[in-house]
């Protein structure tokens, strides 16, 4: 019964993560699909850059939620720490690979935020505070997320204390770095050749 309850809370988890809100935004604002401009992602990122700062917070903001959720509820039917990765990595595929939309997405920032946030919240700040360093003072996005995903692994390893240490917590950090790297890789492309635009370029 247990093994049984454990799976649904991971299917829950990867349908918060398919919530489309990106799309929902793009429909509800402007009636376009998102996932045709610019970047293609569902992302608070590529709203900002095609429909606006009020859709893009909200978008953000829903994504970031929709992590912290899915580790709230393994964490309140006491779930062990394997589990609660299990299920913010079914969640993190869910955002990326979203059943409604043809797999196609968002990149795993603000969800992986979340979703670090409710694991460990001392390195969600922690990592949330890299990006803002980053963002203030490049104004690149990408360079911003890249640079957060990077240190996480870092971040999550020295947060461990000799009694609290969680392989299963570096094994999401690693992974969760991996997704966002691969998911920015053509970001990161346009990074090496400067012609990655910064916030309020087009």
């Amino acid at each position: 019964m247990e093994i049984i309850l454990n799976l649904l809370i991971l299917f829950l988890g990867y349908l918060f993560g398919s919530f489309p809100s990106g799309y929902l935004a793009g429909r509800i604002a402007k009636g376009i699909d998102i996932r045709s401009l610019g970047s293609g992602s569902t992302g608070a990122t590529n709203v900002l850059r095609h429909i606006g700062k009020r859709a893009a917070i909200t978008v953000f903001l829903l994504d970031l939620f929709k992590g912290v959720l899915s580790i709230l509820l393994a964490k309140y039917f006491l779930l062990n720490d394997t589990w609660q990765v299990a299920i913010g990595l079914s969640t993190l595929i869910g955002h990326i690979w979203p059943i409604w939309l043809n797999w196609k997405g968002g990149k795993a920032v603000a969800t992986g935020l979340g979703i670090f946030l409710g694991l460990s919240w001392q390195v969600g700040l922690a990592t949330l505070g890299i990006f803002i360093i980053m963002i203030t003072l490049f104004r690149i996005v990408s360079l911003a997320s890249v640079s957060a995903a990077l240190a996480l692994p870092l971040i999550m390893f020295l947060s461990f204390s000799t009694s609290n240490f969680s392989l299963p917590f570096l094994i999401i950090s690693l992974l969760a770095m991996t997704l966002v790297i691969w998911r920015h890789r053509e970001n990161i492309v346009r990074l090496i050749k400067g012609k990655e635009p910064r916030i309020g370029q087009s």
